[in-house]
């Protein structure tokens, strides 16, 4: 699925053959899979966090436990590790520069940087041409006094290290945003005009050293309480609309200059016109669906973009459903203090129902502790198990599926 014309390729990266070291900065899930996925193609992996019992700290070939800023601990990264790579987009931008002048690093500091700050995010997107929400930087108690009446009803968020619904506060007054831009301790902030949404969709890509590009179906995204509760692969929106949002994230790749796996996010408004949400510079959630549905996961794909490996296949198999596994299943109720394990068999009675749980010793509610794909001849047999599946589990149902 090579979707986008490309300039000619650059010159072939040096390849690193398995049996060498891969580095990893972060040490959540998509760590732990990344390195699953590497591993399975003979790669060793070095992962650098300082949690005691992290999901990928616990799966590695070696744990650097310390701050991703530790000079012994980047210093020995860059001696072991022939390439790094990131598992969230906050990594410090110190550490990626330390480690490019030693090694490659996949995806660069600036691409990271980006997407680390929704003003800079919001900025280069329009500044590119690509269709965002209506929306006005708040860098002041000043700009948000000031805010267009225009931009409201809107939501206002933190620039910097919002994820899964944290940093957002929803706003239908001026006074509500001089509100919410005080919550936010006086940080810059975006408002954004709230859109009426037929739905939400994703893309994940790849691109690598030599500028091919691939990208996986676009995936329909439910969220519950602003976090992920269920993708469904493919979206069940127009042929015309899904290439467009394939083409849409392939172009951002490439006006990034981009190299590893992004995730780009966008909006379905009613009147069926695309908006980019978001970007992000490594896996998403949206994406775990191609471990089990597809010739190539998404975490594969990382690793073979870091190693200097040919691309591979993102066809899809089967149809899909992937359903996210919150804190809140190990409470049954709400008052309940004590977490228990819930009954897995509600999930493995069905053939079709793949289940990863991400090694978390601690479960808490609304903590992502895995996630279930519904796999299926069809989508609608797909959507039948996630849903028998979300019911027997109590998981709430964010709207129809």
């Amino acid at each position: 699925m090579n979707d986008a014309a490309a300039p000619p390729p650059a010159p072939r990266p040096e390849v690193i053959a398995p049996g060498a070291w891969l580095g990893l900065l972060g040490g959540g899930q998509l760590g732990r899979m990344f390195c699953m996925a590497a591993q399975s193609m003979g790669y060793r992996v070095a992962v650098l966090d300082p949690g005691a019992d992290s999901p990928a700290g616990t799966v590695a070939d070696r744990h650097l436990r310390a701050d991703y800023l530790d000079p012994a601990a980047l210093a020995e990264m860059a001696e072991l590790a022939s390439a790094v790579t990131t598992e969230f987009e906050n990594v410090p931008a110190a550490a990626l520069d330390f480690l490019a002048r030693h090694r490659r690093v996949s995806p660069g500091a600036a691409s990271v940087a980006i997407a680390q700050d929704r003003i800079s995010e919001k900025t280069f997107l329009a500044a590119q041409g690509f269709a965002v929400a209506p929306h006005a930087v708040l860098s002041s108690a000043a700009d948000a006094r000031a805010v267009s009446g225009a931009l409201l009803p809107g939501i206002v968020k933190s620039a910097r290290l919002g994820y899964d619904g944290k940093g957002q506060v929803r706003v239908r007054t001026v006074d509500d945003v001089v509100a919410a831009f005080a919550t936010m301790g006086g940080a810059a902030c975006v408002l954004e005009q709230f859109v009426t949404l037929a739905c939400e969709v994703s893309v994940i890509v790849a691109r690598d050293e030599q500028r091919r590009t691939t990208a996986w179906p676009v995936a329909e995204n439910r969220h519950r309480d602003g976090i992920l509760d269920v993708s469904i692969v493919p979206a069940r929106v127009a042929d015309g609309i899904a290439d467009e949002a394939r083409r849409t994230a392939l172009a951002i790749a490439e006006r990034l200059d981009y190299r590893g796996v992004l995730c780009v996010e966008l909006f379905v408004t009613d009147a069926g016109r695309l908006l980019v949400n978001e970007i992000a510079p490594r896996p998403h959630n949206s994406g775990h669906y191609t471990i089990d549905a597809c010739v190539t996961s998404q975490f594969e794909q990382q690793a073979r973009v870091l190693a200097g490996m040919p691309l591979g296949d993102t066809r899809q198999l089967e149809p899909a459903v992937m359903v996210n596994l919150l804190g809140d299943l190990w409470f049954a109720a709400a008052a309940d203090t004590t977490p228990r394990e819930p009954d897995w068999t509600q999930v493995l009675r069905h053939p079709q129902a793949k289940l990863h749980l991400y090694g978390k010793s601690e479960p808490r509610r609304a903590r992502k502790m895995g996630h279930v794909s519904c796999l299926a001849p069809t989508l609608a047999e797909a959507l039948d198990v996630a849903r028998t599946i979300k019911r027997d589990l109590g998981i709430p149902f964010a709207g129809d599926l």
